[in-house]
C-alpha cells in the first residue's frame, strides 16, 4: 500500500469509484483550489483503490450586541447609543431572532415584532429622561436589527464569492433553530437533514 498526492492521470479511477458508490452528488471539480487536500491509496500493483479529497467549506459566525439600546434625543437629530442599567438585553436577540407574532407566521422576511418587558421598557425610558432623549419604540429596533442583518448578509455573500468559496453553513443553537432558522430559510438558506454531519477535531501527532 502507497499513499500519495493526486494527479490527473488518477481522474477516470476516481469517477469511476465515484460511480459505484452511488451516492447523489455529482463528482467534484478537482481542479477546484479550494480543494486542498488530494491523497490517492495504490495497492501493490500500483492502481488507486481510494481517495480521500478534502475541499474548503465556510461556517458562519453571527455576533449580536444584546445589551445595545437606542434612543433618539429630542434636541437635535442624532441617535444616541446606550445600555442601560438593569436591562438583559433579551429583547433585542428576541427582536433580531423573531417572535412568534402573526406577522411571523405570515412572511418570514418581514422584520419580526419585538417583545420588551415591562422592566426592561422602564429601565429604558428611566435611562433616557436623564438627558432628555426618549427611548426608541421597539418595533423601530426589530426593523433596524433586520435591515442590518439583510446588509450584512449581502455584503457577506460577496465577500465569500470573491474568495472563491461556493458555499457557506451555520449550525444553530437549538433554542434559536425554529425561530431564526426560519429568518434563515427565507434569505436563500437550506435546512438539509438528509445527511449525517460529524466533525473531526484535528490535532498534532
Amino acid at each position: 500500500m502507497h499513499i500519495r498526492e493526486y494527479t490527473e492521470s488518477d481522474l477516470d479511477a476516481l469517477r469511476r469509484m465515484h460511480a459505484s458508490q452511488g451516492f447523489d452528488y455529482p463528482f467534484p471539480d478537482l481542479s477546484d483550489p479550494i480543494f486542498i487536500s488530494k491523497l490517492v491509496v495504490e495497492d501493490d500493483d500500483g492502481r488507486p483503490v481510494m481517495a480521500s479529497l478534502a475541499r474548503l467549506t465556510c461556517e458562519m459566525y453571527l455576533l449580536v450586541d444584546r445589551e445595545i439600546r437606542i434612543r433618539h434625543s429630542e434636541r437635535s437629530d442624532r441617535t444616541v447609543v446606550c445600555r442601560p442599567e438593569g436591562t438583559s438585553g433579551r429583547a433585542v436577540e428576541e427582536s433580531l431572532f423573531g417572535s412568534a407574532s402573526p406577522d411571523w407566521k405570515r412572511d418570514p422576511s418581514t422584520p419580526p415584532r419585538a417583545s420588551v418587558s415591562a422592566d426592561e421598557s422602564q429601565a429604558a425610558r428611566d435611562s433616557a429622561q436623564d438627558d432628555g432623549a426618549k427611548p426608541v419604540p421597539s418595533a423601530r429596533l426589530a426593523r433596524d436589527r433586520w435591515a442590518q442583518l439583510l446588509a450584512l448578509h449581502r455584503a457577506g455573500e460577496r465577500d465569500l464569492l470573491a474568495r472563491g468559496l461556493d458555499d457557506a453553513h451555520a449550525w444553530l443553537p437549538p433554542r434559536i433553530t425554529k425561530r431564526f432558522g426560519r429568518r434563515l430559510e427565507s434569505l436563500g438558506w437550506v435546512r438539509d437533514d438528509s445527511w449525517t454531519p460529524y466533525c473531526r477535531r484535528l490535532t498534532s501527532p
